[in-house]
């Protein structure tokens, strides 16, 4: 987010790998001389990532043209609308793919007595050990996950089904990762709260437990008057 972007930020030692970057489904000379044919956008491995061909590459099935409004799996030009759904279609399984790819989020396991959670990503960690330990002092120990990527990961739908009320705490006014859980998991919409912090200064703790409480003391309260 901005404030991670455009900030210095105290960090370990990044660790940079020494061996060569793995370049996905990169098709060489060789490989290529081995296909009948090439089409750069075919799902030959059904998970909706094509192979490709890098350019400069010496072969005369290596060169292909393609434009952005519409295309089939050979990279030609189409309006056909079956080859336009089949695009669309790859697509969506390219992104399930890489929900399963992109790192997982992060879980800190809470008391397991608590009935609400908490959901915050980018540089709201660094608000979240004080205001757990804030929250602690008030006898509550929620569980909380931290979204490190999107598509969502699975795990991200698991917790939430796992949790009876869920606060989404974000720097954003109109709630927007609030809105793209909802979006994506619509059966578990009503399990979702939002907390906002958008007032221009670096989001704090003690805002974001206050929030939290704000919410949660109104619902013992009421739980307290059914006993």
């Amino acid at each position: 987010d901005l404030d991670l972007g455009m900030n210095t930020w105290m960090a370990e030692p990044f660790s940079y790998k020494t061996q060569p970057l793995d370049r996905g489904k990169v098709l060489d000379a060789e490989a290529l001389d081995k296909l009948e044919a090439f089409h750069r956008y075919a799902d030959v491995d059904g998970d909706g990532i094509p192979y490709r061909t890098l350019p400069g590459t010496r072969h005369a099935k290596a060169p292909y043209f393609t434009r952005g409004s519409g295309h089939n799996a050979q990279a030609k030009y189409t309006e056909k609308p079956t080859e336009w759904k089949a695009g669309l279609d790859r697509l969506n399984k390219k992104f399930e793919t890489a929900a399963q790819e992109l790192p997982a989020p992060h879980l800190q396991v809470g008391d397991g007595e608590t009935e609400f959670a908490l959901i915050a990503y980018g540089s709201t960690e660094a608000a979240m050990p004080e205001m757990l330990d804030q929250l602690k002092d008030e006898g509550l120990q929620p569980d909380y996950l931290r979204i490190r990527a999107l598509p969502f990961h699975p795990q991200v739908r698991a917790f939430i089904e796992s949790q009876e009320r869920v606060y989404i705490l974000e720097q954003n006014r109109d709630g927007q990762m609030l809105r793209l859980l909802a979006a994506e998991y619509p059966d578990l919409a009503p399990k979702l709260r939002s907390i906002t912090h958008y007032d221009g200064t670096f989001i704090d703790a003690l805002s974001l437990s206050k929030a939290v409480l704000h919410h949660e003391k109104p619902v013992h309260a009421e739980a307290a008057a059914h006993v």
